[in-house]
């Protein structure tokens, strides 16, 4: 297992960017694909963003391609999720999820080690 600690949620206006971290902590997390969710209220869980355990792959929603990046830094187990140009329905609460890699980055994959999420609100 692998332990991660969402940071970097806050208010901010539309147009605006926030940088999301994810810390791991336990097991080797460079051996994990993380993923990146998001859930606003009254709405089902949505896949966001997902990065290799190398960080040489990864794949976003269509609704966050060309806004978000994922990116990693395993000498300090930390992955991030860098958004800009944000919209009112970017706010949700984020969660990064992992998965011990067995050679597949997927969306689809079941994500088994959860982070507790941060809030993002986005105002128009």
């Amino acid at each position: 297992q692998v332990q991660l600690v969402e940071s970097g949620g806050g208010l901010v206006q539309a147009g605006g960017s926030l940088r999301l971290s994810c810390a791991a902590s336990g097991r080797t997390s460079s051996n994990y694909n993380v993923g990146w969710f998001r859930q606003a209220p009254v709405k089902a869980r949505e896949f966001v963003a997902a990065i290799s355990r190398t960080g040489g792959q990864a794949l976003y929603a269509e609704s966050v391609k060309g806004r978000f990046t994922s990116s990693r830094d395993n000498a300090n187990n930390m992955v991030y999720l860098q958004m800009s140009s944000l919209r009112p329905e970017d706010t949700a609460v984020y969660y990064c999820a992992a998965y011990l890699d067995r050679g597949v980055l997927s969306r689809d994959h079941v994500f088994d080690n959860w982070g507790q999420g941060t809030q993002v609100t986005v105002s128009s």
